[in-house]
């Protein structure tokens, strides 16, 4: 059943997750609303990709318990893009979607930038461009919860801030609930409605990020939050 019963599309309970006798998560709670961007901080090893490998039903190599809830249309981007080299673009964002979704296809390949590209082979693109073909198969069935795997950490910085903006302005067309796993503070302060921080198996920082649409690294706010994120991941103390 989906989550938007309660308007909630993540809701995770008491979650167990180890490998062999070390557990990675241990007893994670956590709630998601409906159109609300999450990223996710942690330390390496801290149990990040565990989780949204548990919340996209792919942690088939763990033991564990609890509860969680999601939407039945949720779909996952990963690092590298895991095109099909031997598919043309086109049918790599239809791949698992009906063939009457060419149209639709089409519309988010456009949306994306990548208009023209449809019969492009995957060798014949930038990595940037692959990824944008990446985030047009995980949004063309329209999913109501998007979980990504550090979506942008193969690309170079210049790529990285192009793909904030597109991603931006993707979600805020589509409205899915987000989920983004990632390593780097600016990136979560830059694109995130509320940022948690893993540590143990459990959420210790569950933040808010009250500012404006557009995000200056050199607001106060900004340095502040930031300030407090990587004095929660052990890199600098948080302001006073």
């Amino acid at each position: 059943m989906a989550a938007h019963d309660r308007e909630l599309d993540v809701e995770v309970r008491d979650l167990t997750r180890a490998f062999g006798d070390r557990a990675v998560l241990d007893g994670l709670t956590l709630s998601i609303p409906h159109g609300q961007f999450v990223a996710l901080l942690g330390r390496s090893g801290s149990g990040k990709s565990t989780l949204l490998r548990a919340l996209a039903g792919l942690d088939y190599d763990v033991s564990g318990s609890g509860t969680l809830r999601v939407p039945d249309k949720t779909s996952v981007v990963f690092q590298d893009s895991r095109l099909l080299p031997w598919q043309r673009v086109l049918a790599n964002v239809l791949y698992g979607q009906p063939r009457s979704g060419r149209s639709a296809a089409k519309k988010v390949l456009a949306e994306v930038g990548l208009a023209g590209r449809e019969r492009a082979w995957p060798n014949e693109l930038s990595g940037g461009e692959q990824q944008r073909v990446s985030l047009a198969r995980s949004l063309v069935g329209e999913p109501d919860l998007l979980l990504a795997d550090e979506p942008f950490g193969a690309l170079d910085a210049l790529t990285r801030i192009k793909m904030h903006e597109l991603l931006r302005e993707l979600i805020r067309r589509r409205g899915p609930s987000v989920l983004l796993v990632t390593h780097d503070v600016d990136e979560a302060i830059a694109l995130a409605d509320r940022v948690l921080v893993l540590d143990a198996g459990r959420i210790s920082v569950d933040l808010d990020v009250d500012l404006p649409a557009e995000r200056d690294p050199s607001l106060p706010e900004f340095q502040r939050i930031r300030r407090t994120l990587l004095a929660s991941l052990g890199v600098a103390p948080a302001a006073v």
